[in-house]
């Protein structure tokens, strides 16, 4: 959750991921397009517990500020407000100190607390903190991993305030649906016109979207890469931590934000600045 994401990057970054622009056609997703794997609410938290533990056990924290969503970050915190971010792994977008974290892997946040984050261990299902209480709230690449969707969307913006900003992103189109997203933990891929109708739901507003995420160059890679993470993990981290993340932050592009909803035909993932009424 143009952008390296903050929780699918470290297999797609290190194994072929082009983070600067959206692809020109579906034509490598839906060569490998297939269903959803079938799991239960539990099921789906544990494999994504399990796979983010041991992914973030062999990271390194990377600075809000090595990522393209910097800029974008810095004009909208809070001058004396208080921000959220919502399972960020080791790659926070928010200021790291005196942000509040939540997150299932306690690995990730163990080291957001030695920089100074305040850190809770919980779901996007049940955050504990009382209604209207964060001026900005981040959620990137969370939606799409939790069984109950509609509830996680609730509870995003029943901590915001009213008035509060939030930058939620999510990956489209379930035709585009690879065994990368079985990889990471996906539940779903989005239509865009069911995302939009499910921020409408909890009275939030798309102010501005650009392309976000990852956008595979080759499936054949992505599937080495996924090899090697599954078969090799401790040399597929060595090269991950020192020469692609590396590599993939240095060749960002900037956002390219637009006002409102850009068209999506051809956008692998979305990020929406929202707005809560």
């Amino acid at each position: 959750m143009a952008n390296i994401d903050a929780r699918e990057e470290s297999v797609g970054v290190a194994y072929g991921a082009d983070v600067s622009t959206a692809r020109n056609s579906a034509t490598v997703l839906t060569m490998h397009a297939k269903l959803p794997q079938s799991r239960t609410p539990r099921e789906l938290v544990d494999d994504n517990r399990r796979f983010y533990d041991s992914l973030w056990s062999g990271c390194r924290l990377v600075d809000p500020d090595r990522f393209n969503t910097w800029p974008l970050v810095q004009s909208l915190l809070p001058p004396s407000g208080l921000r959220l971010e919502v399972a960020p792994g080791l790659r926070p977008r928010l200021p790291i100190e005196g942000t509040q974290f939540v997150d299932i892997s306690a690995p990730a946040l163990a080291l957001l607390s030695e920089r100074g984050g305040r850190v809770t261990l919980g779901e996007v299902t049940a955050l504990p903190f009382a209604a209207a209480t964060f001026d900005l709230v981040c959620a990137l690449d969370i939606i799409e991993h939790v069984d109950d969707d509609d509830n996680a969307l609730s509870e995003i913006a029943r901590v915001a305030k009213p008035g509060g900003v939030l930058l939620i992103s999510t990956p489209l189109h379930p035709s585009r649906w690879t065994p990368f997203d079985d990889f990471v933990g996906h539940k779903r891929r989005y239509e865009t016109p069911e995302i939009v109708r499910k921020l409408t739901q909890q009275n939030l507003t798309i102010e501005r979207s650009a392309v976000f995420g990852m956008q595979p160059r080759s499936s054949r890679l992505l599937d080495w890469g996924m090899w090697w993470m599954t078969h090799q993990r401790e040399r597929a981290m060595w090269w991950y931590n020192r020469a692609f993340m590396p590599l993939g932050l240095r060749f960002q592009k900037p956002l390219q934000l637009a006002p409102g909803l850009i068209p999506t035909a051809a956008v692998d993932e979305i990020l929406m600045v929202c707005r809560k009424g």
